[in-house]
């Protein structure tokens, strides 16, 4: 339903277009040799992007953002825990266009979720934390953070943003740049780092850099799915025993609704956002296969920047996708020296569509086998069982040789 409506607000606003001219936007630099970002005559319902997108629509939804104006800002990058169970619900989530979970060792992941174009609170009034004026009461905030991770450089600049933490290990520190470092407020808490969500938008702005039009396209968003899709209602995801995501497919709203165990590997909860209370869902999900190095057995760094073509499986609209990644130089990159995010693609390198909304990116070593397993939620049925044409695909995920 979030989705339809929000793809309901796009044809409208492309029709108003063809009688308005949009307002010009401000930059901060000289138009790109190859601009994206711009205005564009486009049919009701027809595709947006790679590299073009309206006026007004996220480069990373496909979507129409409240105030245009944020689109000009740089996106702040989160590192959420998943872990101690303590933490959940996590506050924030809902809101963000991106999310990545990464291995983190000892069988826990960890979030970055990325923070661009809507903020918490923008747009809707009458949930938690949100007072009459429709904005965020002080105590509402995004968190718990916790420490930063290798991974995060090559994520921030893919997104050419800046980075929110509860500091880091010296060693990971010295390889991050741009980043902020927010403290918990009890000792005794390891959950108690938190971003109030009136300061995640100063950090965006007090950026010293504006973004350049074009610099995040390359995505591409279309409400029919590729074709050659196969059922894939549901997805099964065991980072440890202790840490497995099941993400089922609701029709009725078009999107993968989030669940996990409690910690236990038996007992599996819907997640929500604990600011709205909503649960979390997203339109796509996609299973990333990359190359991962064990620096130390707490510390895994992810191949990420200059892959010509990885492979990755994209859900979205009940189906399961077999595509590709990529985050070589094009053309763009190659005329303006900047980096882009991450793109899907087929296997002849043209662009895969991703469903208007936003996307989970769940990162697991190359050598992970899939396949189609049992419906149940017993780990060692879903473990052992393969059953292919069930439409529940299983992500086996083996931890990298030398971490914990």
């Amino acid at each position: 339903m979030k989705r339809r409506m929000t793809f309901l607000l796009l044809i409208a606003a492309l029709l108003l277009s063809a009688f308005v001219a949009p307002p010009e936007r401000e930059s901060g630099y000289a138009a790109a040799p190859n601009p994206g970002a711009t205005a564009q005559a486009a049919a009701p319902g027809s595709p947006v992007g790679p590299e073009e997108f309206p006026e007004g629509v996220s480069p990373l939804t496909g979507l129409p953002v409240s105030d245009p104006e944020n689109l000009d800002v740089p996106p702040v990058m989160v590192s959420i825990t998943n872990f101690p169970v303590s933490a959940r619900p996590q506050a924030g989530l809902s809101y963000s266009p991106f999310v990545f979970e990464l291995y983190i060792s000892e069988g826990m992941t960890r979030y970055l979720a990325t923070f661009y174009g809507e903020y918490p609170g923008e747009a809707e009034e009458g949930v938690d934390g949100v007072n009459a004026d429709g904005n965020f009461n002080q105590d509402a905030a995004i968190g718990p953070i916790r420490s930063g991770r290798l991974p995060y450089e090559s994520l921030r600049q893919m997104f050419s943003g800046s980075l929110v933490m509860a500091s880091a290990d010296p060693r990971v520190k010295a390889s991050l740049n741009a980043f902020s470092n927010v403290l918990g407020s009890d000792a005794d808490s390891i959950n108690s780092a938190m971003v109030d969500v009136n300061k995640l938008q100063e950090i965006a702005a007090a950026n010293d850099r504006r973004l350049r039009d074009g610099q995040l396209g390359g995505l591409l968003f279309d409400e029919q799915p590729p074709a050659g899709g196969v059922d894939g209602h549901q997805i099964w995801l065991a980072y440890a025993y202790l840490n497995q995501i099941l993400w089922k497919y609701d029709a009725a709203d078009g999107s993968y609704h989030r669940f996990q165990d409690k910690a236990d590997g038996t007992t599996f909860v819907e997640m929500t956002d604990r600011l709205n209370e909503e649960p979390l869902t997203y339109e796509n999900v996609v299973i990333l296969f990359a190359d991962h190095t064990v620096v130390r057995p707490t510390m895994i760094d992810i191949s990420l920047l200059g892959i010509k073509k990885s492979p990755a499986l994209l859900f979205r609209d009940g189906q399961m996708h077999k595509v590709y990644w990529t985050t070589l130089n094009g053309e763009y990159e190659k005329q303006t020296g900047l980096r882009r995010p991450i793109r899907f693609i087929d296997e002849q390198g043209n662009p895969v569509a991703l469903a208007p909304g936003q996307t989970w990116v769940e990162i697991v070593p190359s050598y992970s086998p899939y396949y189609e397993t049992v419906d149940s939620e017993n780990y060692f049925k879903m473990a052992n069982n393969k059953t292919p044409g069930s439409g529940i695909w299983a992500v086996r995920f083996y931890a990298p040789a030398g971490s914990q």
